[in-house]
């Protein structure tokens, strides 16, 4: 993976730091990687999460949230619905927890 596929890599030592340090938050948590584990057959909605996972909609979102802003999933809409996707970053999934 070259440092243009990857939103981990910033333009300085510092950012680049500091984006290694959301992304590493973001994935050291269990209920996170459940997340990301259920996200990687494909798009799911909030709605699908909440099912697959047995989380309440307030705890899913703020997972969610830590999710994105740690470079893990994005958000993509579809027909007025919100699905989330893993990125190249949410899937090394696949290497953890093995």
């Amino acid at each position: 993976m070259s440092d243009k596929d990857t939103k981990t890599v910033g333009g300085s030592m510092e950012e680049t730091k500091e984006r290694h340090q959301r992304y590493l938050r973001a994935m050291n948590n269990p209920v996170r990687r459940k997340i990301l584990r259920e996200l990687k057959g494909g798009s799911a909605t909030i709605e699908d999460l909440k099912t697959r996972t047995d989380l309440d909609e307030k705890t899913l979102s703020w997972h969610l949230d830590i999710l994105e802003w740690g470079y893990c999933v994005e958000k993509q809409m579809k027909d007025n619905r919100v699905y989330y996707l893993l990125t190249k970053e949410g899937s090394v999934i696949d290497y953890i927890d093995k």
